[in-house]
């Protein structure tokens, strides 16, 4: 991807279902939990680098020794930061106390981290928030032991507010209004209801108040709590949480907009945010890993029984057509096809841009993430120009000679690999004028294989703001002073904020938006403007349920390809000699190639959910009033 985007995170969580001795003498380590955790967390370095953390329970451990251990990092290397300080703590623990040995008793009484129920996640800070205060897993502690909350989640709420204003009305003191807080202080409100109300029963019953907490345990209906605490989430999220006795879960959003999946078999039940995360830390095949349902949570109890229940009512499943372009790694078997497919799809476009003339025109791709996509639209291409030899050889089949013959199949699609990213490349400077000249310089090209004839075809997998293509790419591809650039990409143009984890909140930086609004003013419509401002504004104070997106209104004066054509405008410049040509994927042939992830609200305004209507239309007035602020 051209211009960094920063999004949703990444969950890891591993329940080991043996006894430690189990795994020490199957494995040759006490440790294997740990070690899987490292793994699983950095297998999804992809999905968060501005934080990591890690939690983990010990199980049946005597009153008096401490039973979680919890570490974040917000260092430059979190995940790696925070296995180095496990390893420290291992390392001085075993170097103190020498006789632990291979005492797997006293490796668990005596080391922390070490346990059997493990939580793991990583972070992208995409509204800035970069603290240690910020990192996940967050813990609500208590001295009983059923009431410590541990949680961790990928998600974003679109109503923080009422969800506050909720834990104040329940007569709670919320330390901040973030959705992960109100989250964790929500669920943590009817556990504890839960908790005391299962102590009233077991005393009834005439338990002692020692021997009611193995019932409670037993008996603690997570799902339950759950569907306490959901009543009014709206937003897209996956989010897991320990209790401190070992109980364990993993809720889904309705509309399935987070990802997460899971593998269970008799030694261990482990849950991701991808799918092949899982293959490969556990060496299983596609099949074994399942996928969480929308409006479900994976529950463990501390016996280690695992059920899925339906916590909330599935609703039309939106799942995040963004994961399959680019977020999610692409070793997953489905998403490299998807990513293929979507470079296939596009090919009809292309071709109409180079007037079909294949054989001037060089293929190539942004680094890194396009490179799938690249490979399905070679095919495409190849596909095409045997196609056209075949016709030639068949309509000339009867005055075809060897050499013409050898001539025509010696033809090929010409790719290379034309932008290279200097990753080292640091922008140091402040001052603006020299700061841009930097900034040009971020990708190098390879000289020598264009000619003035050709037309260089480069896909990229999304154009958002369109930064980097007017200041870098589009610039440097044009000293290889080719006829014509056609950037294409594999997702639809982006016209609408996200606010379910993307860094997308604010309608000014979409390069579309900023596209049709220059169509408006040119067309003499800029009233429309005005008139979806009132629009907007007269929903101010409506439920989310009746609020409708009038900001489509912007786009609708327009088709797809004017869009794309002022893009190409506003992102070339004077300087540029070869001609610019944007082209994207249309939303049809996005379904096509995803036809399992149908969210595609950011494209089309279709939210998943009643508060992202509310979302857009505030972001539209942040834009209009001039305010520079978050829409939620």
């Amino acid at each position: 991807m051209s211009d960094a985007l920063k999004h949703e995170c990444g969950i890891a969580l591993v329940r080991l279902l043996k006894p430690l001795e189990y795994y020490k003498e199957k494995y040759g380590t006490a440790f294997y939990g740990i070690q899987k955790m490292y793994l699983m967390m950095e297998k999804q370095h992809n999905r968060g680098q501005d934080g990591a953390g890690f939690a983990s329970i010990k199980l049946d451990v005597d009153p008096g020794q401490r039973y979680i251990s919890r570490v974040r990092s917000n260092h430059s290397q979190p995940i790696q930061d925070v296995f180095k300080q496990i390893n420290e703590r291992i390392s001085e623990e075993l170097k103190a106390n020498p006789e632990i040995g291979d005492d797997i008793n006293k490796i668990k009484s005596e080391i922390p981290y070490v346990g059997e129920l493990f939580l793991g996640h990583v972070r992208y800070g995409t509204f800035g928030k970069n603290s240690i205060e910020s990192v996940h897993p967050f813990l609500r502690q208590s001295n009983w032991m059923h009431r410590n909350l541990i949680l961790a989640g990928n998600f974003n709420m679109t109503n923080v507010k009422e969800l506050f204003e909720n834990l104040v009305e329940l007569g709670q003191h919320p330390k901040e209004m973030a959705d992960t807080v109100t989250v964790m202080e929500k669920i943590g409100h009817f556990l504890d209801k839960e908790v005391m109300q299962l102590y009233q029963d077991c005393k009834a019953e005439g338990y002692s108040k020692r021997n009611a907490s193995p019932v409670i345990a037993e008996r603690l209906d997570i799902a339950k709590i759950l569907a306490r605490s959901a009543k009014n989430l709206d937003g897209g999220y996956a989010m897991a949480g320990l209790l401190g006795h070992g109980d364990a879960f993993v809720f889904r959003d309705p509309a399935g907009i987070r990802p997460a999946y899971f593998y269970q078999d008799d030694e261990v039940v482990v849950v991701a945010s991808e799918r092949p995360v899982i293959q490969t830390v556990f060496n299983v095949p596609f099949e074994s890993v399942q996928e969480i349902d929308p409006g479900n949570a994976l529950i463990i109890k501390k016996n280690g029984r695992v059920t899925m229940n339906q916590i909330l009512e599935p609703t039309v499943k939106k799942a995040c057509s963004f994961e399959r372009i680019y977020f999610s790694r692409g070793s997953d078997a489905e998403i490299y096809q998807e990513r293929k497919d979507l470079g296939k799809l596009i090919l009809p476009a292309v071709l109409k841009a180079i007037d079909s003339d294949t054989d001037n025109t060089v293929f190539s791709y942004i680094p890194n993430t396009a490179e799938t996509s690249f490979y399905g639209l070679v095919e495409a291409a190849q596909d095409f120009l045997n196609q056209r030899k075949n016709n030639y050889i068949l309509e000339n089949r009867n005055t075809l000679t060897a050499e013409t013959l050898q001539e025509l199949l010696a033809v090929k699609i010409r790719t290379e690999k034309v932008a290279i990213k200097d990753a080292k490349l640091r922008t140091f400077i402040t001052e603006d004028s020299s700061r841009d000249d930097l900034v040009a310089h971020v990708y190098d090209v390879t000289y020598g294989v264009i000619k003035p004839e050709d037309n260089l075809v480069i896909i990229d997998d999304s154009i958002v703001r369109g930064t980097t293509l007017k200041m870098s790419i589009i610039k440097m591809m044009d000293r290889l002073k080719p006829k014509r650039i056609v950037i294409v990409s594999s997702a639809p143009q982006i016209r609408y904020p996200d606010c379910y984890g993307i860094d997308m909140a604010k309608l000014e930086g979409l390069v579309a938006f900023r596209a049709a609004l220059a169509l408006l003013k040119e067309r003499n419509l800029y009233h429309i403007v005005d008139e979806v401002y009132a629009k907007c504004k007269a929903q101010e104070n409506f439920a989310d349920k009746d609020v409708v997106n009038y900001v489509t209104e912007i786009y609708s004066q327009f088709t797809d390809e004017e869009i794309s054509d002022k893009i190409a405008e506003m992102l070339s410049s004077p300087e540029i000699n070869a001609e610019v040509k944007i082209i994207f994927q249309t939303v049809e042939d996005l379904h096509k190639a995803c036809p399992k992830n149908l969210g595609d609200w950011y494209f089309t305004g279709d939210y998943p959910t009643p508060g992202g209507n509310r979302v857009v239309n505030r972001a539209f007035m942040n834009f209009y009033e001039g305010k520079d602020a978050r829409a939620y």
